[in-house]
This record gives C-alpha cells, sequence and structure tokens, in this order.
C-alpha cells in the first residue's frame, strides 16, 4: 500500500519540476529569450531568486502568491502548470506503468502543454517546442511504426491543407498543426489519430462559436484530444468495433 503511494507521489514532484521548467520555457521562448539564462529572477524587481523560491507549487503557497522581494503578486500560472504537468506525467505512470519509454512519452506531452499554453496566449506555436514534442513522441518500442505514423499523419495534413489552401484562396492551415499532427501519429497510431482529429473538433466547436471574431488556437484542442484518447486507446478502440460492427 505504502509503495502504491510512494512511486507516483514521486513521479507527481518529478513531473511538478518538469513543470516548473515549463513555466520558464512559456514565459521566455514567446519573447525570444534564453531559457537558460539568467537565472530565475522576479519579473517585477528583477532580483534573482533563493533556490527555494522554485519549489514547485510549495514556494508559490508560503510566499502568498506573492514576491519575496517587492511584494508585487505572482501569476497563479506558475503553480497550475506545476500542479497540471505532476498530473501528467502521474496519469501517464498509471497507464503505462513503469516502463522505460514512459518518461520520453510524459516529456512530449509535457512540450505540447506547452504549446497549449503559449498558443492561448500568444496565438503562436514556437517551432523548437514544436518539434521538441515530436521528437520525444518518437522514442517508442516501436519505433519505425511511430516514425511511419508520424509521417504519414503530417503528411496527409500537409495536403490537406494545401487543397483546402487552394479551395479558400487563403491560407487554411499552418505548419504547426502538420508537426502536432506529426506527433498525434507517433503517439496515437491509426485509427485513434483520426479519433482524436474529431474529438478536437468537437472540443473546439463552443470556443470558436463563442469567439467568431478573433478566432481560437486549434492546437490546444489537438493537444487536448490526443491525451484524452492516449489514456483511453482501449475504450476508443472497443467504441469503434461497436460502431463498425454493430
Amino acid at each position: 500500500m505504502t509503495q502504491t503511494v510512494i512511486l507516483p507521489l514521486i513521479i507527481f514532484i518529478f513531473g511538478a519540476m518538469i513543470g516548473s521548467f515549463l513555466n520558464v520555457v512559456i514565459y521566455r521562448i514567446p519573447k525570444g529569450e534564453s531559457i537558460a539564462f539568467p537565472a530565475s529572477h522576479c519579473q517585477h524587481c528583477n532580483t534573482p531568486l533563493k533556490w527555494y523560491h522554485n519549489i514547485p507549487i510549495l514556494s508559490w503557497l508560503f510566499l502568498g502568491g506573492k514576491c519575496a522581494f517587492c511584494q508585487e503578486p505572482i501569476a497563479k500560472q506558475y503553480p497550475i502548470v506545476e500542479f497540471i504537468t505532476g498530473m501528467i506525467f502521474v496519469l501517464l505512470y498509471l497507464k503505462l506503468g513503469l516502463v522505460w519509454y514512459l518518461p520520453f512519452v510524459a516529456f512530449s506531452f509535457a512540450a505540447l502543454f506547452a504549446l497549449v499554453m503559449i498558443d492561448f496566449k500568444y496565438m503562436a506555436v514556437p517551432d523548437n517546442v514544436n518539434f521538441t514534442a515530436l521528437i520525444f513522441a518518437l522514442v517508442q518500442p516501436d519505433f519505425v511504426h511511430a516514425a511511419m505514423y508520424a509521417a504519414i499523419a503530417a503528411g496527409g495534413l500537409y495536403l490537406i491543407g494545401l487543397f483546402s489552401s487552394w479551395i479558400a484562396k487563403r491560407e487554411a492551415m499552418g505548419g504547426a498543426d502538420v508537426i502536432v499532427a506529426g506527433t498525434m501519429g507517433a503517439l496515437l497510431g491509426f485509427p485513434n489519430f483520426f479519433v482524436a482529429l474529431f474529438l478536437s473538433a468537437i472540443l473546439a466547436i463552443i470556443p470558436s462559436l463563442i469567439n467568431r471574431e478573433t478566432g481560437v488556437p486549434f492546437v490546444p484542442f489537438l493537444a487536448m484530444a490526443t491525451f484524452i484518447v492516449y489514456l483511453y486507446d482501449t475504450q476508443t478502440a472497443q467504441l469503434l468495433e461497436k460502431l463498425i460492427y454493430g
């Protein structure tokens, strides 16, 4: 009983630490800043933070959500990202078990989560984070099939984008969506890739209707659908079998 609690807790803590790094990625990469230098500092007073100011989730709680030096508020995004990343790691562990490729799958989804946050905030998808998600997604027990699925998914979506752009007389799909499709193909394979595409469209319907004028980024819905289908791949296969064969 103790072991079943301790191991997920350790994995959660590790995931939260990765989430702390994701906060740096989310904040700095869209601004073209280095993720390594300078060291972590307050965004308001620029005072370098002590190591104990960077403890995931706990530091924000102990500081009352304020900088230890200037007392300016620290965005709630920081503990939220750390907590969600920790939960992503735990859920993937519960899904896969302690297998050798678990960290790579978790890192891929962590990179996708960073894309979700960046795209929601800036309506942009950095290529370096996008390709990082794809590279980690390719590290699978069956690398050949993962690479093949990634190529087919990305290539297929690219061709659909070209055709849609020709019909609409304007760019209908960005290159970022194509790369994400490759990551989805590597993680999910077929036919689950198509299920995730369909689910992402469903998830995006209401936000798209609410934000008709400004539009909504689609990558976050692709990422969320991919995570859901990855966790429930067995149930997805059973559902497809019932729909096809009755």
